[in-house]
């Protein structure tokens, strides 16, 4: 037989070493992902139609037409929201100033310091620190009104209202906008500016036609983000005021562990409906950052 006539073989396919081991490795992210998130919201989608007795309803979905309800969720929006444009707008021109703005190197790398580390500073602590500096009896509070004769609370302010509440929320929130938009700011190429420079465009012509249009995406993106962050946020309202402010989150735990409004299956209903308003913002921010990444290849 000669070596023409030979069959021809398939070559043997050749497995990269080390792939089983890099599918280990995700294992970890899986198993968190699926006892932390995927379990708890199917209890919480399946708890949502389920009465006391453990029987199928539409009780405590229809439940959430009630008005006090309806009241949490817009008092949440309302707080996510003013939050999330402050802390938008404070946290870009934040990063701008650290990324693009001209200051020093050592400038950048403390406030990125201190942007990852406020960024998580939330809960329990971040109120008593609050309280501590802005209370009735805090420092600055005692400060203003024994030096400079200045009583913010006779003036109208209230750490513990919704106005209080939003300002201790921005201490976390834009710190994230710091982190998120910094990188995004490093993005934009020279060449882009120096093409506008050439063709007599101004630098606020650069800012409006170029800059800006290929940012904003980012930039809307982080500030649903930061909707998000703020709207499940609880420890820190409750240490806060106490439960007196009606937000969702405050509710949730008042219908599952409450003595009063005990109703567990209005509870995962109301958790289940802040899943929903959650998943939509994550979706918008995913897409919103496939549109910034086009440019910023």
């Amino acid at each position: 037989m000669t070596q023409a006539s030979l069959p021809l073989q398939k070559p043997a396919t050749i497995r990269p070493r080390g792939a089983v081991f890099n599918w280990i490795g995700v294992i970890p992210f899986f198993l968190f992902a699926i006892a932390f998130l995927f379990l708890p919201s199917s209890s919480l989608f399946i708890g949502s139609f389920q009465n006391s007795e453990g029987g199928f309803t539409f009780d405590n979905i229809l439940g959430l037409s009630q008005p006090k309800i309806l009241d949490s969720y817009w008092l949440s929006i309302r707080v996510s929201a003013v939050t999330a444009i402050g802390g938008g707008i404070f946290g870009f021109l934040l990063a701008y100033a650290v990324s693009i703005g001209g200051l020093p190197a050592w400038v950048r790398s403390s406030i990125t310091t201190f942007s990852g580390v406020a960024s998580n500073f939330a809960g329990v602590p971040l109120a008593y620190a609050f309280v501590a500096v802005l209370g009735r009896v805090g420092f600055v509070t005692g400060i203003l009104k024994d030096i400079f004769n200045i009583d913010i609370y006779e003036a109208g302010f209230n750490l513990y209202s919704f106005w209080g509440l939003s300002l201790t929320y921005m201490y976390f929130q834009f710190p994230l906008m710091v982190l998120v938009m910094a990188p995004a700011l490093d993005g934009l190429k020279r060449e882009w500016r120096e093409a506008c420079e050439n063709l007599g465009a101004t630098s606020f012509e650069y800012w409006r036609y170029v800059a800006m249009p290929i940012l904003l995406p980012s930039l809307l993106g982080t500030m649903i983000l930061l909707f998000g962050n703020a709207f499940g946020a609880y420890a820190t309202a409750l240490a806060l005021t106490g439960g007196t402010l009606n937000l969702v989150t405050i509710q949730i735990g008042a219908q599952i562990r409450g003595d009063v409004l005990h109703n567990p299956g209005l509870g995962y209903a109301l958790a289940f409906g802040m899943v929903v308003i959650m998943a939509i913002s994550i979706a918008a921010y995913t897409w919103l950052q496939r549109r910034t990444e086009r440019w910023l290849r």
